[in-house]
C-alpha cells in the first residue's frame, strides 16, 4: 500500500470512528424500559438499595427502571442472566460480593465475573451485625463463643446463601474463635431474618437494614459489628475487633455491573448516573438511614477493588475447605 491510499485508508477509518460514537451515545438512556437485577429476595439490604437508587436513576435518564428480584444460589442466578442478558444498556445488576469476588473460588460458575460482567461503579458498603434472638439466652459475644466452643455445630448461623458475604463472615468468625459453627442459608436476608424471629437457628451476621427494624423492638440482641470502627448508627454496639480479635474486619457491599459485551460509551454513561445519584444528598441520607455508606467508583476503581476482594475472601474459602451447598 502506498502512502497516498494508506492516508485515504487512514482517513476513513478514522472517520468511521468518530460517527460511532455519538451513535452510541443517542443510545443512552435505552429507548426501553431498564431492569435492574437483584440476586436476593425482596425485604433485604441488597433490595432496599436498589428500589431506592432505581427510583433516582428513573427521574435522572427519563426511563422507567424496573427492580426485578431473582433469588437463588446465593444471588448467582441474577448475575448469570445480566452476564448473558441484552448487552445494549437496558439491563443493569445490583451486584453483590458473593458472586463477584467469592462464589469463583467455591465452585465453577457459568459466567466469569471479571470477563462476563463489566464494572459500572461501586454502589454500597456496610459492616454486618451478629444478633441472636433475644430469648436465647445470649447476651454478649462472649456468651455466643462460649457457646459455640461447647461442642461441633452447637451453634447454627443463617446467611443469603453459600458463598455470600454473611456466609464468608459467619467462616471468618469460626476461624478467629477456633470453633464450628453450622451454616443454614437462605435465598435473601428477609426469609433468613424471618427464621431467626422463629428461633430456628442462633445468630445470623446480618445487614442493618434488615436487623435495625427488630433492635429498636427488642426482639433482638445485638452482640457485634463487623467493621473495624463502630457505625454512627449503632455507637453502642462493640466491634468484633473490640471484643477480643483485634484486626477483625469483614465488609458486606453492592456494586453495579452490566454485560461485559456492552459497548464503553454505554458502560461510561451508567457510570456516570450512577455516581451522580450515589453523590446526591437526598440519597445519601436515605441510604445513611437505611445503614448503608454510599460507595461511588469509576470503573476501574471497581475493577481494583474487587481483585482485592477476590484474593482475600479466596484464602478464607481455601483456608476453611468451603464448598458449594
Amino acid at each position: 500500500m502506498n502512502k497516498r491510499h494508506w492516508l485515504r485508508w487512514a482517513l476513513v477509518a478514522s472517520a468511521a470512528t468518530i460517527a460511532t460514537v455519538p451513535t452510541l451515545a443517542q443510545d443512552f438512556p435505552p429507548k426501553k424500559a431498564v431492569t435492574m437485577m437483584v440476586g436476593f429476595a425482596p425485604g433485604g439490604a441488597a433490595d432496599a438499595a436498589a428500589r431506592l437508587m432505581a427510583k433516582k436513576l428513573g427521574e435522572n435518564i427519563g426511563q422507567t427502571i424496573i427492580v426485578d428480584n431473582k433469588a437463588g444460589a446465593g444471588g448467582n442466578i441474577a448475575h448469570q442472566l445480566v452476564a448473558n442478558g441484552p448487552a445494549d444498556g437496558s439491563m443493569i445488576l445490583l451486584g453483590s460480593i458473593g458472586p463477584l469476588t467469592i462464589a469463583p473460588h467455591m465452585m465453577k460458575l457459568p459466567y466469569d465475573p471479571f470477563k462476563d460482567l463489566a464494572p459500572l461503579s461501586g454502589g454500597v458498603y456496610f459492616p454486618n451485625v451478629l444478633v441472636v434472638n433475644s430469648n436465647s439466652g445470649i447476651k454478649t459475644l462472649a456468651d455466643f463463643v462460649a457457646a459455640a466452643r461447647k461442642q461441633k455445630d452447637a451453634v447454627s448461623f443463617a446467611s443469603t446463601g453459600s458463598g455470600s458475604a454473611s456466609h464468608l463472615t459467619g467462616e471468618l468468625f469460626a476461624l478467629q474463635i477456633k470453633a464450628d459453627m453450622l451454616h443454614v442459608p437462605y435465598k435473601g436476608g428477609a426469609p433468613a431474618m424471618q427464621d431467626l424471629l422463629a428461633s430456628r437457628f442462633t445468630g445470623y451476621f446480618a445487614a442493618p437494614p434488615t436487623a435495625l427494624p427488630h433492635l429498636e423492638t427488642g426482639k433482638l440482641t445485638p452482640l457485634a459489628t463487623t467493621g473495624l470502627t463502630r457505625p454512627s448508627y449503632m455507637p453502642n454496639i462493640p466491634t468484633v475487633a473490640e471484643s477480643g480479635y483485634p484486626g477483625f474486619e469483614a465488609l458486606n457491599w453492592y456494586a453495579f455491573v452490566a454485560s461485559a459485551k456492552t459497548p464503553a460509551p454505554i458502560l461510561d454513561r451508567w457510570n456516570q448516573e450512577i455516581v451522580k445519584v450515589l453523590r446526591d444528598p437526598e440519597v445519601r441520607d436515605a441510604l445513611t438511614k437505611l445503614g448503608l455508606t454510599p460507595h461511588p467508583t469509576s470503573r476501574a476503581e471497581l475493577t481494583a477493588f474487587m481483585t482485592k476482594e477476590s484474593t482475600k475472601w479466596g484464602a478464607i474459602v481455601r483456608e476453611r475447605k468451603i464448598a458449594a451447598e
